[in-house]
C-alpha cells in the first residue's frame, strides 16, 4: 500500500540492523518526513475547505446525472373551478392558501398587502405587485436562487432552485380579483416527501420582508 511506502533516504538509517529492529525504528523516521513537509504557517482548516468544495462538486454531478431538479408540474397557475391555486399534495413539502385551515400541515394564511402597521396610505396592486417581485429578488432564507420564470398582472411564478444538487421548488402568488388587497400563495417542492420545513420558512421570511413595506398576514402564521 501507499502508506507503506517510504522514499530510499529512510531506510539507510537502519543498515546493519536485524529485520525486527528495522520494522520498529522505521515508524519514527516516516512520521518525521512527513511533518517535515508541510509548510508551519499552513492553515489548519485548508484541507476540511478542500473537501468540502470537492463534496459539494460531486453532489452538484449527481443531482445533474439523475435530474433532482424534477419536472413542472402541469397543474400549476390559477385553477378554473373555483379561481385559485392549486392544493398540496399528500407530501409535507407544500404550502397553499387554498388549502384547508385545520390542515396544519399545509395550510398557510393569505396576505394583505394594504394591512400591515406600517402602510401609510394604501396602494395599488400594480405597486404592491413590485413590491412583491423586488422582496422575491433580493430575500434568499434558505440559499435557493429565486428565478422569476412567469409574470402576469396578477400572478408571479418563482422557481427556487438549491445551489448543490439543483432542487426546485415552485412558488406562485395571485391576486384575487375582487378581494380587498389580498395575496394568496402557494410554494412546494417538485420531488421529495418532506422538506423539512423549507417552504413554510422561505413563506415566513418573504412576509416578514414584506412587513416592513407595510403588508401583513391575515391570521397568524
Amino acid at each position: 500500500m501507499a502508506s507503506i511506502a517510504s522514499p530510499p533516504g529512510i531506510y539507510r538509517c537502519h543498515a546493519g540492523r536485524n529485520l525486527n529492529r528495522a520494522r520498529s525504528c522505521s515508524v519514527v523516521p516516516r512520521i518525521s518526513f512527513c511533518q517535515s513537509q508541510q509548510p508551519e504557517n499552513k492553515p489548519k482548516d485548508q484541507i476540511p475547505r478542500r473537501e468540502i468544495v470537492l463534496r459539494s462538486s460531486e453532489l452538484a454531478v449527481i443531482g445533474a446525472v439523475f435530474n433532482l431538479s424534477g419536472k413542472k408540474p402541469d397543474y400549476l397557475g390559477v385553477q378554473k373551478n373555483p379561481p385559485a391555486l392549486a392544493l398540496c399534495p399528500a407530501t409535507k413539502n407544500c404550502v397553499s392558501t387554498s388549502e384547508n385551515i385545520a390542515d396544519l400541515t399545509h395550510y398557510a394564511p393569505p396576505w394583505n398587502y394594504n394591512g400591515g402597521a406600517n402602510r401609510k396610505k394604501p396602494v395599488s396592486k400594480d405597486v404592491a405587485m413590485e413590491e412583491l417581485v423586488q422582496v422575491i429578488k433580493s430575500t434568499k432564507p434558505d440559499k435557493f436562487n429565486p428565478k422569476v420564470v412567469e409574470r402576469k398582472d396578477d400572478y408571479v411564478r418563482v422557481e427556487y432552485e438549491s445551489p448543490i444538487l439543483g432542487l426546485v421548488d415552485d412558488v406562485e402568488f395571485w391576486f384575487p380579483p375582487g378581494k380587498n388587497s389580498i395575496v394568496e400563495y402557494r410554494s412546494a417542492s417538485r420531488i421529495g416527501n418532506f422538506d423539512f420545513d423549507i417552504n413554510r420558512k422561505r413563506i415566513k421570511a418573504l412576509r416578514l420582508e414584506l412587513e416592513k413595506k407595510g403588508w401583513a398576514s391575515e391570521d397568524s402564521f
